[in-house]
């Protein structure tokens, strides 16, 4: 990272940044048909009296290059909790200059902080870039797991069906 770029936590004024970073996080992944974005909502789930999760806000001479989210899950083996990275993401200007490497870092110093045993995320299996990019950094990809999903009227369902 430059001498110039910041990785910081994110506060209640960051969000509308946040949200725009979702949405062409979105469009570079092709999902924006998935989207179902609120700002009010995304700032009371990081800042609001529970928070649900954490961000990170990467700057450049003081402007909003890039951002990571992230929240606790748990691991039954370890008996502990975890970190989930939900996303990771540098404007494509931003981009080749470390700022993905510094999220990436500050994510994982919280990780250790918290006394984490792992930091967990998904990336696309066409996203070539990424995956590069975590191998680099020592990440293994898990060949043997597959993430499922319920949701909408599937999740629905499989709770009425008790």
């Amino acid at each position: 990272m430059s001498a110039s770029a910041n990785v910081r936590p994110a506060d209640p004024a960051d969000v509308p940044q946040i949200v725009r970073f979702i949405r062409d996080l979105a469009r570079y992944e092709q999902l924006e048909h998935q989207l179902d974005l609120d700002a009010a909502r995304l700032r009371e789930h990081l800042f609001g009296p529970a928070p649900s999760c954490g961000a990170l806000l990467a700057e450049v001479a003081g402007v909003a290059a890039g951002f990571a989210l992230y929240y606790t899950s748990y691991s039954t083996f370890r008996t502990r909790p975890c970190l989930h990275l939900e996303d990771l993401f540098v404007a494509p200007e931003f981009r080749g200059h470390g700022l993905g490497l510094g999220l990436l870092r500050a994510v994982a110093a919280v990780a250790v902080r918290l006394g984490c045993p792992r930091l967990d995320w998904n990336v696309l299996n066409w996203n070539t870039p990424a995956i590069g990019f975590y191998e680099q950094q020592g990440a293994l990809l898990l060949p043997d797991w597959r993430v499922c999903r319920l949701e909408g009227e599937r999740l629905a369902a499989v709770a009425a069906a008790r």
